[in-house]
């Protein structure tokens, strides 16, 4: 199985189970609001653009989103290992303020809802988990506490100082943890892609993608006595070479189908560059042969693995063969690959899972009043990028 889906597929997942799970159905309307509908305007009343020590906070259902984890938040659902901060400062330094914000504000907001929603989800999935989960999930985020030093070879005090450059301590990080594990489990408890796949399933999508997914390539493994006509010695010059050569490839293959080692009469009398291997060529696709070795694929078409074929002549050679694997064109068998259809299936539930909530949450719009705090954040972008170091002095 793959390892853990990178932040950009869970971003995914917590924008669209914050909204699924916190209400705001389509279709037509009642007269008296549902309990989703309910739900959805408490969730947007928690959400508060709230003036801090060091500039504007986002504050959801009590918990706090600041800019610095904004601006620090991962680039990589746009293809890229920086934060959302490094990506867009040359955005910043290449436009003015306003084309700048008209630029970059999509992705800021994308942000700046991922972490909204995965407050959201968290604080949801904490409220039907329930306090009980409690003890163990603090003996998890010790143990991850633990492995995390332990990586600074045991040195508390180095990784005390890793933390704080990451902008946590102790409690923080166990704290992040603590919330990962349960939204993660909420999560899986709530999206059913895992029910069983049937054979009948698995049937039609082999059907459907073996072409493309399990196409199957023909391939030839041989070893080969070459005879160069030209290279074959003659007792006179008035002596046919052509002749001589196809007298000694009918008795090398005579030799041959009577058991003598193939490569060692390869080494003794071929004249390409493979004899020094006893004749053996390397796995080729018969699509990749050039001439004169095309002839090689009509022969191997004759037989099947060691057997002997020829001798044949094609442009000035005379070819003996024996075959050691031949592999037709074709499509792996749907037991061989029955696991990996299975996998797939999965996989594609999970995507058109994800792919569905996600769509449901592009069509609530902004989850409660945001825009305020993604200017602020954007005019932090914009003033970092625009910081430019003193000159050295210089000496005269």
């Amino acid at each position: 199985m793959h390892r853990e889906r990178n932040w950009a597929r869970w971003l995914l997942v917590v924008l669209g189970l914050s909204v699924l799970f916190s209400g705001g159905g389509c279709g037509e309307k009642s007269h008296t609001l549902t309990d989703a509908e309910l739900e959805q305007i408490a969730i947007t009343e928690k959400i508060q653009t709230v003036e801090k020590a060091g500039g504007l906070v986002l504050v959801v259902g009590g918990d706090t989103i600041t800019s610095d984890e904004v601006l620090n938040a991962s680039a990589d659902r746009y293809g890229d290992a920086k934060t959302i901060a490094e990506l867009l400062k040359p955005v910043a330094n290449d436009n003015d303020p306003n084309r700048f914000r008209e630029l970059a504000k999509g992705r800021l907001r994308d942000v700046v809802l991922g972490r909204i929603s995965g407050v959201l989800l968290y604080q949801h999935a904490k409220r039907e988990i329930g306090e009980n989960a409690n003890e163990a999930l603090d003996t998890m985020a010790e143990k991850e506490l633990r492995k995390f030093v332990l990586k600074y070879g045991g040195d508390e005090a180095k990784a005390d100082e890793a933390l704080r450059a990451m902008g946590m301590d102790r409690k923080k990080f166990k704290d992040e943890h603590k919330k990962l594990v349960i939204t993660q489990s909420y999560v899986a408890s709530k999206l059913s892609y895992k029910r069983p796949v049937t054979y009948g399933e698995i049937v039609e999508y082999y059907e459907k993608h073996k072409g493309e997914l399990f196409r199957r390539e023909a391939k030839l493994k041989f070893r080969l006595i070459d005879i160069d006509i030209l290279k074959v010695p003659v007792k006179n010059i008035d002596e046919n070479r052509a002749e001589a050569a196809r007298k000694l490839g009918e008795e090398l293959a005579k030799r041959a189908r009577a058991g003598e080692d193939f490569a060692k009469l390869a080494e003794e009398y071929s004249h390409d560059h493979r004899r020094t291997f006893g004749g053996l060529w390397p796995e080729v696709q018969p699509d990749s042969l050039a001439e004169p070795y095309t002839a090689l694929v009509e022969l191997a078409k004759q037989i099947n693995p060691g057997e002997i074929a020829g001798p044949a002549e094609a442009v000035g050679h005379i070819f003996v063969m024996k075959l050691e694997e031949k592999q037709l064109e074709g499509y792996e068998p749907l037991e061989k690959v029955q696991g990996q259809v299975n996998e797939r299936i999965l996989t594609d539930r999970q995507d058109e899972a994800i792919r569905k909530l996600n769509d449901r949450l592009l069509r609530e719009a902004a989850i409660g009043e945001t825009d305020e705090f993604i200017d602020f954040c954007l005019n932090k972008i914009y003033a970092m990028s625009k910081e430019v170091k003193e000159p050295a002095a210089q000496t005269k």
